[in-house]
């Protein structure tokens, strides 16, 4: 089924609906019981739950003051601008298909921030800032419990302090602020209040000074993409350049060494990627450091490579009802090419897309000879550049943008050796 037609509900003609898509079918039986039908334009159809007796009560969920569909990156703006001028207390929702993010506000201020979108949550935070390695949020993650939340966890293991727990859950809560405001396309709802036990935090972070960063960052971010491309790009030094005279630069130009990528600095300085980016930005404009293509080295980190962008996109293209066709694409191609049928034998594709990185490492130097990285990052290359190519005008009108910009990220590098 198609992606315009994945959440697609029918009304016949008795005023009964019925579910036509997969996603439409699985919505509609999470919210069973009795809602109202409120008035609205013929061509939208608002409902919400009441209860039997018909009358809405306090357990019947929040009442939402303002609700719309999302055009652009940014239009959220004048929505976060209104709630902050009439110092409303409540939560936006925001739902994409990146996944659903919320704000908390109280009287012109945001309180706490929740997100489900790949990369936001907590625990992803505290390793992008270098608080936690990968081991100690798999560790803390085993740990929590519906009573024990992520943070509480990486506590109590003597992962990280207090203190820098509650540092880094006010930039997790700015993340997902600013996040929130580049959703071009999904639906927002600011519902009447919340309940004090689902903020993960209570902070105190004013909506105006934090709508100016937005967009600040957002204009800002547009001219540092032309020079720093990724967070997979790795920063050197000019070789006859001395060190910063700003001290502000010279943290992150300490962490520079042509070997770290942008994402490995920010976990050296313990900086979120903007604030990176745009030191970085400023060392290349004076002509400090300059910016490489993404380095891999072995097959084995080609392989990785590839298998986290081929994972990601076909994942996405199950969940969009698109995986079976993908995949028929993907087959034809590697067939016609000659080359993939030979280099994949009994390294996949598994279900996921990925491959067995040592059997694929033998088929290569089998076909190639000892010295075969460059010409297995280049089938791969190419090989996760069609899977994107067939996939991402389905991305795009589905609200899925951001997948589409991480899956080339992550096939980048393979052309770049």
């Amino acid at each position: 089924m198609s992606e315009a037609r994945k959440d697609l509900v029918r009304i016949d003609s008795t005023g009964t609906a019925h579910p036509v898509g997969v996603q439409a079918s699985r919505d509609q039986r999470g919210r069973q019981g009795a809602f109202r039908l409120m008035p609205s334009p013929s061509h939208i159809v608002v409902m919400r739950l009441v209860g039997e007796d018909g009358e809405r009560d306090a357990g019947d969920g929040a009442v939402f003051r303002l609700a719309g569909e999302i055009p652009m990156a940014g239009a959220l703006c004048d929505v976060v601008g209104l709630i902050s001028q009439a110092a409303w207390k409540g939560e936006l929702s925001v739902i994409s298909g990146a996944g659903a993010r919320s704000i908390f506000f109280d009287n012109g201020h945001v309180i706490s921030a929740t997100s489900r979108a790949e990369g936001e949550r907590l625990g992803d935070v505290l390793y992008r800032y270098g608080a936690l390695s990968e081991e100690q949020v798999a560790q803390a993650g085993k740990v929590v419990t519906s009573e024990t939340r992520f943070g509480e966890a990486a506590v109590k293991l003597g992962f990280v302090t207090r203190e820098r727990l509650f540092q880094l859950m006010a930039k997790q809560t700015e993340e997902v602020f600013f996040a929130l405001l580049l959703v071009g396309d999904g639906m927002f709802y600011f519902l009447d209040g919340y309940d004090e036990a689902r903020l993960p935090s209570h902070l105190h972070l004013p909506v105006s000074s934090l709508l100016m960063e937005g967009v600040r960052r957002m204009d800002e971010t547009k001219y540092f993409r032309d020079r720093i491309p990724s967070e997979h790009h790795v920063p050197a030094r000019v070789a006859d350049k001395g060190p910063p005279e700003e001290e502000s630069l010279l943290k992150v130009w300490d962490a520079v060494d042509g070997t770290r990528s942008v994402e490995v600095v920010c976990r050296a300085v313990g900086q979120g990627e903007f604030e990176v980016t745009h030191a970085l930005f400023q060392l290349v404009q004076n002509g400090r450091i300059v910016i490489q293509a993404p380095r891999l080295t072995g097959p084995a980190e080609i392989v990785a490579r590839f298998n986290d962008a081929i994972s990601l996109l076909l994942g996405n293209a199950d969940e969009i009802g698109l995986g079976q066709e993908v995949r028929s694409q993907l087959s034809s191609f590697g067939t016609g090419a000659g080359v993939y049928d030979p280099l994949f034998i009994g390294a996949g594709p598994s279900p996921d897309g990925t491959l067995e990185p040592a059997r694929l490492a033998a088929n290569a130097q089998r076909l190639v000879g000892p010295q075969c990285e460059e010409t297995l990052a280049q089938w791969l290359h190419e090989y996760a550049s069609f899977a994107l190519f067939v996939l991402e005008p389905a991305l795009r009108t589905g609200g899925r943008d951001q997948i589409a910009r991480k899956a080339a990220e992550l096939i980048a590098p393979l052309a770049g050796r």
